[in-house]
């Protein structure tokens, strides 16, 4: 078996967003878009830890826009619409930590998806 990180960084979320896709066909019933603070933010945000790449996923949106992302190995980190990410748990950060949404969306880091 390959390990992840060997992989293209773009095949790994490329391959998350496909697994992802087929649930976007099941809207969330009496939920409007602009009610549905998920369609802010992106489903992943790809960065790189240690010397290896993670996808991190949406996991929640708190009620004051705090954007929780989670990855294997227990790392997360948070991000809200106008602020910078930031790592959880560890002084230590990826290439994600300190960038905002728009900076990530910039630099290819952050995948959203299309209705």
């Amino acid at each position: 078996m390959k390990h992840a990180s060997r992989r293209g960084s773009k095949t790994l979320a490329g391959a998350l967003l496909a697994g992802l896709l087929p649930l976007t066909a099941f809207p969330l019933a009496g939920a409007r878009a602009q009610d549905n603070p998920f369609d802010q933010f992106p489903v992943i945000i790809q960065c790189k830890y240690n010397e290896t790449y993670h996808a991190f996923y949406l996991s929640r949106v708190s009620q004051d826009g705090i954007a929780t992302y989670v990855a294997s190995e227990r790392i997360a980190g948070t991000i809200t619409l106008d602020g910078k990410a930031k790592a959880i748990g560890g002084e230590g950060g990826g290439s994600c930590v300190g960038k905002t949404l728009t900076e990530l969306r910039a630099s290819g880091q952050a995948f959203d998806i299309k209705r």
